[in-house]
């Protein structure tokens, strides 16, 4: 899966959120990579495509959403390895330093993790999705040290009026057996 511009809404109603992904769709040219409940009873709508299109879409889908919309986002020139972390597929040999940023909305998760991803030289492992969480979503990623301090920084930073972010860390020596529950 690859993609340039994602818009993503976050909904506190699943009724309300299958109706709105179903107007997103049909009011601009966009591809829906998802659209799934998710905790608590929330539902998280992302669509991909050309940045005016991905633009029409979202309007469409806040004005459907209206007092029912928890947060959402459009970002352009998405970093390449946000749809892998999304997907859980992101392949990495090694674990050095870990970071990780823990949001209260999905939506805030993955804008934490396109803006690490594009402040320093890691490797995002996965943006976990609000289930079973209390609609909590965090993102964890490797590199060395400084790397993933600045990364951390970056993502905190980078979530901006959505989120918040709840709590952040940088472990800078993770131990064997918490990286075997990471790869």
């Amino acid at each position: 899966m690859s993609f340039k511009t994602i818009g993503c809404i976050e909904l506190n109603s699943i009724a309300i959120g299958i109706k709105t992904a179903d107007e997103m769709i049909k009011a601009a040219n966009v591809e829906l990579l998802f659209a799934r409940p998710t905790c608590p009873g929330r539902y998280l709508i992302m669509v991909a495509g050309d940045t005016g299109s991905v633009k029409s879409s979202v309007e469409t889908g806040r004005e459907i959403g209206e007092e029912l919309i928890i947060d959402w986002f459009v970002l352009a020139n998405v970093h390449e390895t946000v749809a892998p972390a999304l997907s859980g597929t992101t392949e990495a040999s090694e674990i050095n330093a870990l970071g990780v940023i823990e949001t209260s909305t999905t939506v805030a998760s993955i804008l934490a993790a396109d803006a690490a991803a594009k402040a320093g030289q890691i490797t995002l492992l996965e943006i976990r999705f609000a289930a079973g969480m209390a609609g909590k979503s965090f993102v964890t990623f490797t590199g060395d040290v400084g790397s993933v301090e600045a990364s951390v920084s970056a993502g905190v930073e980078g979530v901006g009026e959505s989120g918040p972010v709840l709590t952040h860390v940088v472990i800078p020596s993770p131990s064997e057996e918490l990286k075997s529950t990471l790869l």
